[in-house]
């Protein structure tokens, strides 16, 4: 059992920047709504490990993010894509539309 978890963990984690990166294109992105998005689609993430992948991909230039000051809570970051990070999400859109394909043809 421990191997399926350990297989498992790693191709979650494979996919995560994509799925980070096609959230935050449909909109500004406030890091607990990602991660909201995320457990809604079953894909439990912790801010531990949201926090550098988010940095990571800023630092790569795929994000930028706008501070939003309020009275009620503390300064919030706002991802949103650059045009890097836009057509690094094409990329990978294609590439996982060929994983699919290649994939469904081989569990058939």
């Amino acid at each position: 059992m421990w191997e399926a978890d350990k297989i498992t963990t790693q191709m979650k984690k494979g996919i995560l920047e994509y799925l980070i990166l096609s959230i935050i294109a449909k909109g500004e992105s406030y890091t607990n709504d990602i991660i909201k998005s995320l457990k809604k689609a079953n894909l439990i993430v912790v801010e531990g490990t949201m926090y550098p992948l988010l940095s990571r991909l800023k630092t790569d230039k795929l994000l930028e993010y706008i501070r939003v000051e309020s009275q009620q809570w503390p300064p919030r970051k706002y991802y949103r894509l650059t045009s890097k990070g836009k057509e690094s999400l094409k990329s990978m859109d294609k590439v996982r539309k060929e994983l699919v394909k290649s994939v469904s043809a081989i569990t058939k």
